[in-house]
């Protein structure tokens, strides 16, 4: 077969052509800026009187404002959700339980592919406004497949309780108390049962931790086995000095009672307490203060650091056997990163 024949005034008028068109687009590619990178912090202001520590009005504020430092965290809140949906996919529609009386005291419930399981009792976040835990059940998967009972809490928003945190911890430890007495009606082992949360649900999961549980409801003091508390809070002094305070109408009562650092003498049960670095400075000092005050008190506490993850990612690795949260979950209830 005989090749085409290529002209030369053809072939030098392609090469000039294509030389000039690369000349064009380099030239744009010059003109075209880097991406400025998303800020993270409080925004610039000349700086005020400090209200917390070193902290002003704008910093404080800021600190306590997921969004001035995981500027993607909307996203992430977006793909948590889309991650439930296809876990509920894969698992099928939870099992709707009702742990009290009101329209919100509601819990589904992932069983465990064997009886006799352990039961780990998730409490999401949402700022104590947001959420539901059909929003949040990424979670599920992970821990039915190493072999656990999987129940996430619907409870009251505090925008809806007068601002009142109290509130929502009672449903909470309601809800606990509930699934102990309960746990044989759905194959679960009572005596298995441990809590986590992640944000303002791991600020509940540490106030349910401290829980005088025998004098309060009944049940014996030791039903909590272990608590997962990532990226919380954990003294609300500085919370209340923050924004937070146009949503939770705090007082010296209130403030007092729903700072579990303050109560560690109920402290039972081992606590693992998570941050990880790219959080805002007040979520990593309040972690480090907790699991640091847990321990001088003598309790069981273990401070675990995850390097690069900010609050949002922290939340999202509940749902992976190989992210510090969802790996400290399994570690905490002994159970594998997937069972056989």
């Amino acid at each position: 077969m005989t090749l085409p024949q290529i002209h030369r005034r053809s072939f030098v008028s392609g090469v000039v052509g294509g030389a000039a068109a690369a000349g064009l687009a380099n030239s744009v590619r010059a003109q075209t800026a880097d991406p400025l990178p998303c800020h993270v912090g409080p925004p610039a202001h000349a700086k005020g009187p400090p209200v917390w520590m070193e902290m002003d009005q704008i910093e404080l504020d800021a600190a306590y404002d997921q969004a001035f430092y995981a500027p993607m965290g909307y996203q992430i809140s977006k793909r948590i959700a889309s991650t439930s949906d296809a876990v509920r996919a894969r698992l099928g529609e939870p099992i709707r339980l009702s742990y009290g009386a009101t329209a919100i005291e509601k819990a589904d419930l992932f069983r465990a592919r064997k009886p006799n399981a352990p039961i780990f009792v998730f409490i999401h976040g949402g700022q104590w406004k947001n959420g539901a835990a059909r929003e949040h059940e990424y979670p599920a998967e992970m821990f039915v497949n190493a072999g656990a009972n999987f129940i996430i809490l619907d409870f009251i928003h505090v925008t809806d309780a007068g601002g009142d945190l109290r509130v929502l911890a009672s449903q909470v430890r309601k809800a606990i108390a509930w699934t102990y007495r309960n746990a044989a009606n759905f194959g679960a082992d009572a005596n298995r049962l441990y809590i986590g949360g992640r944000s303002s649900g791991a600020h509940l999961t540490a106030v349910a931790l401290v829980t005088d549980w025998a004098r309060e409801y009944g049940v014996p003091a030791d039903i909590v086995k272990g608590g997962i508390c990532s990226s919380g809070m954990y003294d609300m002094k500085p919370v209340r000095l923050s924004k937070r305070s146009n949503w939770v109408r705090f007082d010296d009562d209130m403030e007092d009672a729903m700072s579990p650092q303050r109560h560690l003498d109920q402290l039972r049960a081992p606590v693992v307490v998570l941050h990880g670095t790219n959080e805002t400075p007040e979520f990593q000092r309040q972690a480090r203060d907790f699991a640091a005050a847990a321990k001088s008190a003598g309790k069981n506490a273990e401070l675990i650091v995850a390097p690069d993850y900010n609050h949002y990612e922290m939340g999202e690795s509940f749902g992976n056997p190989y992210g510090p949260s969802g790996r400290a979950s399994l570690a905490l209830m002994k159970l594998p990163i997937q069972a056989s």
